[in-house]
């Protein structure tokens, strides 16, 4: 039997949709390489995992905001009609700051602390995989 790979966004949708189809309230997969949790919130649809921003390693003024699952990058809200994109741009730490989507499936990227957007690790509109690094903030000494 083969292993299941919880990055792709095919298994990740499919999973969501049985779990709503089931009344299953959610799931939690953990693995050595990574978690993979689902929240299937009533109406309003599933969550997946969360995201915040890695923590900036000892004497580094930066963090990198890494994808919390496999799926298409993007800056914008599909609803939005237009966010800024300026980069460099202040940032606080409750900012959305991206998107990655499976299907009708959204999770906001939150930069975790304040500073500044420095950079685009990864474009918009990209397939990434679970933890591929999308953005880096500079903090604000």
């Amino acid at each position: 039997m083969s292993a299941i790979d919880f990055s792709d966004p095919a298994t990740i949708a499919f999973l969501t949709a049985a779990l709503t189809a089931a009344g299953v309230d959610g799931l939690e997969i953990s693995r050595p390489g990574g978690q993979l949790r689902i929240i299937v919130a009533g109406e309003s649809g599933a969550r997946i995992g969360s995201t915040e921003a890695t923590p900036p390693a000892p004497g580094s003024a930066a963090a990198v905001v890494k994808a919390p699952m496999a799926g298409r990058f993007g800056l914008d809200h599909p609803a939005s009609y237009s966010m800024s994109q300026d980069i460099p741009r202040s940032v606080s730490n409750a900012d959305i700051v991206g998107f990655v989507g499976v299907g009708h499936i959204l999770l906001p990227l939150r930069a975790g602390r304040s500073g500044v957007l420095t950079r685009l690790l990864a474009e918009p509109g990209a397939l990434v995989g679970f933890g591929d690094p999308l953005l880096e903030i500079e903090f604000q000494s």
